[in-house]
């Protein structure tokens, strides 16, 4: 059977399993949304359905979202040009975090390639640095082929965006429709089993050591192997701590978990890294936000790593002991070689460090204090929620005062650190969970990079509920800005905003505005039982900061504030 190009794509992802795509038309992609029309009239119990946002990088960002839920890619559908690179961020934010996605891109003609046509961009080569592959389709005999390796590459290994960039006359060139069952990438097969002789050493080091600390990171969520974490740390009793990326693979509401470490981390979780003699890290990367400074991080400590991407390996810090492989797949094979660790006096440690130095705040009579703001989303939901944050105070805040405690239900952008991407994930995390209560908790700043996604919720009429913090100051620049730069306060302040309630309302979403402690947690009862979107913005303490902090250039045991 010959089909077009643009039919071909369409049933490629249905064959690949593809339910939901975000995007936005335009020229380039014409054909492709045509035949994506036609595919869901012939199929109207059985089709695809398609979310407009209302600006491309809530389309990235949505799909991200719907990525971190269920494990699967996201999938982007848009245009060439200005279309196309208005993707670049929500590309980059995903491979920043290993989150899977393809992007699909209409792109002028062949022949007007390199001719500077109309909404042309050299999209293959502007996203060479943020993508793990990419795909410019030259001959539509390979389109159901590339489908389907983009997919695997996306997928396995270690995740990450791959972009199809597909060219109009391709997308009408036919071709007979054959899909193909396996892949088989020459070059491209990630290791997925440790080797045993490494995974034997690792486990003498850690029946050896009298301090040891578990070091868990985001591969633990997007490998799901968030039991297998669990058995071993449960069944060594060792202390651990989860970064920004891996909250909710161990509960925080375990007594041997000491709460996320590095710059606005726990006092326990960096306390324990400076003087733990062995770091078990898993599916973590010793990024510099965790680490502090490197020459001062953990020095009488021994270093096992494993991670399924060999490149991560000895990359910030030396490693002892480097275990390649899928963590899934490796986690078992020590726990089956451990025991229950002799360390008993650590752990009575570890627990002081946290019954002592919890994250604590000064509640007031008169303004609401973020963090209360928090602990309130908590006690209503006793994690029984899917968080997506925006990026500054508040995100810190939230990853401090909830208490995570399952995998997949906490998504924010832990490596570019990207403003915006709150409500969009949180749009694609209600779509891929329906029945899931979704809660952004946002910034004054934040809110206003993709607004226009209250638009999509609206029309989507999806359920979920939005907070703004709202301390009408880029929070976290004002924070630096009065600890390091003399309280010189340079473009951050935002006392300009406009009423976020308001705009809500004019999207058609319901708005409330909260500004004193006693209306907080009626309101949010209020906004929680309403059916459909809500956009809550809570005046909150304008000089709050978040505490505590590892100053830059500081080891992590020189901390500042957080104490009573």
């Amino acid at each position: 059977m010959k089909l077009k190009g643009c039919d071909i794509l369409i049933e490629a992802l249905k064959k690949q399993g593809v339910e939901t795509i975000f995007g936005y038309s335009g020229g380039a992609a014409l054909h492709i949304f045509d035949a994506l029309y036609k595919f869901n009239d012939a199929h109207k119990e059985d089709g695809i359905q398609f979310v407009m946002t209302r600006q491309e990088a809530g389309a990235t960002h949505a799909a991200d979202g719907y990525a971190r839920v269920t494990g699967k890619a996201g999938v982007v559908l848009v245009t060439s040009g200005p279309g196309a690179t208005n993707c670049v961020t929500g590309i980059a934010t995903a491979q920043m975090d290993s989150i899977p996605m393809v992007v699909i891109t209409g792109q002028v003609p062949s022949n007007l390639i390199g001719n500077d046509a109309f909404q042309e961009t050299d999209f293959v080569g502007v996203t060479r640095p943020i993508v793990k592959h990419s795909y410019l389709v030259h001959h539509v005999e390979d389109l159901a082929r590339v489908v389907r390796e983009a997919f695997h590459i996306a997928e396995t290994g270690r995740p990450g965006p791959v972009l199809i960039d597909f060219p109009k006359d391709v997308q009408i060139a036919e071709t007979e429709w054959e899909w193909p069952e396996t892949v088989d990438i020459r070059g491209y097969k990630p290791k997925l089993d440790g080797h045993r002789r490494q995974v034997r050493r690792a486990a003498d080091l850690i029946m050896q050591a009298q301090r040891p600390l578990v070091y868990g990171g985001g591969g633990i969520v997007l490998g799901d192997a968030s039991p297998e974490f669990r058995e071993f740390v449960w069944k060594t009793q060792i202390p651990t701590t989860v970064t920004l990326m891996g909250l909710g693979a161990l509960p925080e509401t375990d007594p041997l978990a000491l709460k996320m470490p590095g710059m606005h981390g726990s006092r326990a979780a960096n306390y324990a890294f400076q003087d733990c003699d062995l770091i078990i890290a898993v599916g973590s990367r010793f990024d510099d936000r965790v680490t502090g400074k490197l020459e001062k991080f953990a020095p009488n400590a021994k270093i096992i790593h494993i991670d399924i991407d060999p490149s991560a390996i000895s990359k910030n810090v030396h490693v002892d002991i480097p275990i390649v492989g899928h963590v899934k797949r490796v986690l078992p094979m020590l726990t089956e070689m451990v025991d229950k660790t002799d360390v008993d006096a650590w752990r009575h440690q570890c627990a002081m460090w946290k019954e002592r130095y919890p994250f604590r705040f000064e509640p007031k009579t008169d303004v609401i204090k973020p963090q209360q703001v928090i602990e309130e989303i908590w006690d209503i939901t006793r994690g029984d929620a899917i968080l997506a944050t925006d990026v500054g105070q508040h995100q810190m805040w939230a990853g401090q005062h909830y208490q995570h405690i399952e995998p997949r239900r906490w998504l924010t952008s832990g490596g570019l650190g990207t403003m915006g991407y709150g409500m969009p994930a949180a749009l694609g995390a209600q779509l891929a969970a329906p029945d899931d209560l979704v809660v952004c908790i946002s910034g004054d700043g934040s809110i206003m990079m993709n607004i226009q996604e209250l638009a999509t919720l609206a029309t989507e009429k999806l359920n979920v509920k939005t907070v703004i913090l709202n301390n009408n100051w880029l929070g976290m620049v004002r924070q630096w800005q009065e600890l390091l730069y003399e309280e010189r306060y340079s473009a951050s302040d935002l006392h300009d905003n406009p009423d976020f309630a308001r705009i809500a309302d004019a999207f058609g979403v319901k708005g409330m505005r909260i500004s004193h402690p006693d209306e907080l947690r009626p309101a949010l009862d209020e906004a929680f039982a309403h059916d459909g979107p809500v956009v809550m913005d809570v005046m909150v303490d304008e000089m709050e900061n978040v505490y505590p902090m590892v100053p830059a250039g500081a080891a992590l045991d020189e901390m500042v504030g957080g104490l009573a």
